[in-house]
C-alpha cells in the first residue's frame, strides 16, 4: 500500500487481476443463486483498480466511484468475492493517505448497504451471523489500516529523530573542527611570524641560527597544511575524523613553538581521547599567546595528573622584547580555551602572574578502573 506514484499502476494491475480471477472462480461456484459475469460486470471490475491509478491526485472521487461500482455489481445480483479487493485497497490508500474520515464514512456506507441489500432482497445468508461477520470484516480491514498507518508514522518519526541527530552531530563536528583548525592556524601562523622575523634579523650575522628558524617555518607550514588538508577532507567527503593531536607529542610542539619551554608532568595516567585533545589544544593556544604578547619569555608548562583532577598550568615571565605581534590576534584564545575547559566540565583561570602571565586549567577526571 505505499505512496509511491510509481508504484499504483502495478498495484492498480494487481487488484484487476485478483478482482478478475476470483469472480470468474466465484460465478463457478455461485453460478446456482447468482448472475453469470457479463461486459458489464466485467467494466465494473476494472472500474475500481483504474480508479487506483489516478487516486493519488483525486483521491475521494476515486474511492466513491470504486464503492459505487462494488455497490452496482453486488445489488446486480454478480458473485461475490473479488469485487471487494479495490474497495479494501481503496480504504488503505485512504486511510494511509491522511484520508481517514472518508475511509471511516465509506466503510459505514459499506456496511450498511450490505446489509439491507441482504435482507432487502431476501438473499439466503441474511441473518445476524451475516450481519455480524460483514461488521467484524469491515472494521478488521479498517484496524489493520489504522494500525499499518501508526506503524509507518512512528517509523517517520524515528527516521526524522535520526537524520535531526546526524545533523546535529555533524554540526557539532564542524564546529570542533572550526575550532580545531583556529588553533592550528593561530599557533602555526604566529610561529611562522616569528621565525622569519628571527631569520631576517639573523640572514646576515648569524646564517646558521637563521637556517634554523627557517628550517622552523618549514616543519610548521608543514603541519598547517597537513591539518588544513584534513579538515578540508572531512568536510568534503563528511567522514568521521579522529583527533591527531594529544599530549604525545606536547614535546614536538615545545620544540617547535621558539620559546624556552620547561615541560614537568606530576604523576601519570591515560586520559580520555577528548580530554587528550583539549590538553594539547590549550597548551598550543597558550604558547601561541606567549609567543605573542610575551616574545624572548621564559615559559613553564606543568601537568599534573591527580586522582580526580586533572590540572594544566602554563606560565610565562613576561615579554623580554616588545610584542610586536600582541595585535594581530583574533581575540578569541582564552574564549576558545575556557569553552574547552566547560565542555570538560572543568574551570579555566588566566590572568597575570608577576611579571608574566598565567594559565590554569581544571580538569574533572573519571575514576580510575583496575
Amino acid at each position: 500500500m505505499r505512496s509511491k506514484p510509481g508504484f499504483a499502476p502495478y498495484l492498480a494491475l494487481i487488484a484487476a487481476v485478483f478482482q478478475v480471477v476470483l469472480s470468474q472462480g466465484a460465478a463457478w461456484g455461485q453460478r446456482a443463486f447468482r448472475e453469470p459475469l457479463d461486459p458489464f460486470a466485467y467494466g465494473l471490475l476494472l472500474a475500481g483498480p483504474l480508479m487506483i491509478v489516478i487516486h493519488r491526485k483525486f483521491p475521494v472521487p476515486t474511492a466513491v466511484v470504486t464503492f459505487l461500482a462494488t455497490y452496482v455489481y453486488i445489488w446486480g445480483g454478480y458473485p461475490y468475492g473479488g469485487v471487494f479487493v479495490a474497495p479494501i485497497v481503496m480504504l488503505f490508500l485512504l486511510v494511509l493517505r491522511r484520508h481517514r474520515p472518508t475511509a471511516w464514512i465509506l466503510a459505514g456506507v459499506s456496511l450498511a448497504a450490505f446489509v439491507i441489500y441482504a435482507w432487502a432482497t431476501a438473499q439466503p445468508q441474511r441473518g445476524l451471523f451475516h450481519d455480524l461477520a460483514i461488521t467484524s470484516f469491515i472494521l478488521l480491514t479498517m484496524v489493520v489500516a489504522e494500525l499499518v498507518r501508526i506503524a509507518r508514522e512512528r517509523r517517520a518519526q524515528q527516521q526524522r529523530a535520526v537524520d535531526e541527530e546526524t545533523r546535529r552531530q555533524a554540526s557539532e563536528e564542524r564546529l570542533t573542527m572550526a575550532q580545531e583548525l583556529h588553533d592550528v592556524l593561530a599557533h602555526n601562523i604566529s610561529l611562522i611570524h616569528v621565525q622569519a622575523s628571527t631569520a631576517l634579523h639573523l640572514i646576515d650575522d648569524n646564517p646558521e641560527q637563521a637556517r634554523t628558524a627557517l628550517a622552523t617555518i618549514k616543519t610548521a607550514s608543514k603541519e598547517v597544511l597537513g591539518e588544513m588538508r584534513s579538515v578540508l577532507n572531512v568536510l568534503r567527503e563528511g567522514a568521521p575524523r579522529s583527533p591527531t593531536a594529544g599530549l604525545d607529542r606536547i614535546d614536538e610542539l615545545i620544540e617547535r613553538s621558539g620559546l624556552k619551554v620547561t615541560l614537568k608532568c606530576v604523576g601519570s595516567r591515560p586520559l580520555p581521547p577528548q580530554m587528550e585533545r583539549a590538553a594539547y589544544r590549550i597548551v598550543q593556544e597558550s604558547l601561541t599567546n606567549a609567543t605573542r604578547h610575551a616574545p624572548g619569555a621564559a615559559v613553564d608548562v606543568r601537568l599534573e595528573y591527580g586522582a580526580h583532577e586533572f590540572v594544566i598550568r602554563v606560565t610565562d615571565t613576561g615579554a623580554t622584547t616588545p610584542p610586536v605581534l600582541s595585535e594581530s590576534g583574533s581575540g578569541n584564545g582564552i574564549p576558545g580555551m575556557r569553552e574547552r575547559a566547560t565542555a570538560l566540565g572543568g574551570t579555566l583561570v588566566a590572568g597575570p602572574s608577576g611579571a608574566g602571565f598565567q594559565v590554569e586549567v581544571r580538569l574533572p577526571l573519571p575514576e580510575e578502573t583496575s
